[in-house]
């Protein structure tokens, strides 16, 4: 979990492949179905443009198809991102016999989200985001892009609709004994060299 901008992608990737996860991306899902130009896919492109947040049980029932095609553990990456999806997320988790082990919160101050998400460019190809500021392709030989919900207005309305929606998620998942908050105002090397040790905890 996180605000936008917060590297959770970024840290998810990573972390796929030193615990052998499957990465469940929410914004992957989404981006898909609107690639697919169904009507939904335009209804959530429409949605995700204003930045706004697409509807909980859209979005579980989703999930759950993914989830129930496998047994390998799971990243959810930017999910749940309001106390309605945890709680669906609980009682889907129960539903498929499984449970949720850890909760990471990689927190960021606003200032750095808006200096984060103002200059990101991410590739058509591979979803990466540009390494330096002054890149022009991706590694891959991907187009960089700006995303549309990364515009100045749209990053203040994600940040209301954040602290509005998702920052409750916190108090949710606090007395659990599953949640833990890293600093996310290093850089990507040390914030996942911190998730990493808390997660090798748990293994």
């Amino acid at each position: 979990m996180g605000c936008p901008g917060a590297g959770k992608g970024t840290q998810s990737a990573r972390l796929k492949e030193v615990f052998n996860l499957k990465h469940i991306s929410t914004g992957d899902v989404l981006r898909a179905e609107i690639a697919s130009g169904s009507s939904l896919g335009q209804q959530i492109a429409g949605l995700i443009n204003q930045g706004n947040l697409v509807p909980d049980e859209l979005i579980i029932s989703m999930l759950e198809k993914l989830v129930s095609t496998t047994q390998q553990g799971l990243i959810f990456d930017g999910f749940p991102r309001t106390v309605t999806q945890a709680q669906a997320l609980d009682e889907m988790m129960m539903r498929l016999g499984r449970q949720i082990n850890a909760v990471v919160m990689i927190d960021l101050p606003e200032s750095e989200v808006v200096k984060r998400l103002s200059t990101r460019r991410l590739c058509k190809e591979c979803s990466k985001p540009a390494a330096t500021a002054t890149q022009t392709v991706c590694e891959c030989g991907g187009e960089l892009y700006v995303r549309a919900d990364d515009a100045p207005e749209s990053i203040k309305h994600r940040l209301e609709v954040y602290r509005a929606q998702t920052l409750p998620v916190k108090d949710y998942y606090k007395n659990s004994g599953k949640y833990v908050e890293i600093n996310g105002n290093q850089t990507p090397d040390e914030v996942f060299g911190d998730i990493k040790n808390v997660l090798e905890k748990i293994k």
